[in-house]
């Protein structure tokens, strides 16, 4: 009991604690597989749209990785004034991401795979349901036009995926818990 009081369970019940560990794992299994779902059709698109990108906008987008992993670096605490973070070490990264943003507008706009309201919605209440206080995240979102486009972006990206996987030849391969959550053996 007072492991579950020290859990967060106020009254110290361990179904309680039990449900809600499980439910938290099954939460996790399912986004890890979405999202190597994901990266999956994410591959195959690349595969079978082989385009040539624009050099300027790798290199708007190395830069803008540089800016915001110098800003993630510093808000973890570390002294970044003096310490160069290099946006030629993205270059790959950036390339593939403005290839898939091209790739991904195209197959938006060609074939209506926008996102709706309801789907936003249902994007921000996911990412609020592991909050204490889900109703004050979903405000938190709607505040701010920025952070409802983050939400919108990954409805968007859903569609897409769902369109992918409904009109490609798919096989599903069984994933062991260890592999899944990329734990080492």
């Amino acid at each position: 009991a007072d492991f579950a009081k020290a859990l967060g369970v106020a009254d110290g019940d361990l179904v309680k604690m039990r449900n809600e560990v499980k439910a938290n794992l099954e939460r996790e299994v399912k986004k890890r597989l979405q999202a190597r779902v994901k990266n999956q059709v994410m591959d195959a698109l690349l595969d079978v749209n082989p385009i040539e990108v624009p050099q300027a906008l790798v290199e708007m987008e190395s830069q803008q990785m540089a800016e915001a992993a110098k800003a993630d670096l510093e808000k973890r605490g570390a002294a970044m004034k003096n310490m160069p973070v290099e946006p030629s070490w993205f270059t790959e990264q950036a390339k593939r991401r403005v290839k898939l943003g091209l790739v991904l507008a195209e197959l938006v706009k060609s074939k209506d795979l926008h996102a709706k309201p309801e789907q936003v919605k249902a994007v921000v209440e996911d990412f609020a349901e592991t909050f204490e206080d889900p109703k004050e995240v979903v405000r938190w979102y709607y505040s701010q036009p920025q952070r409802l486009a983050e939400a919108e972006a990954l409805a968007m990206e859903n569609n897409v995926v769902e369109w992918a996987l409904a009109n490609a030849k798919v096989s599903e391969k069984a994933v062991g818990f260890d592999e899944l959550m990329g734990n080492q053996a």
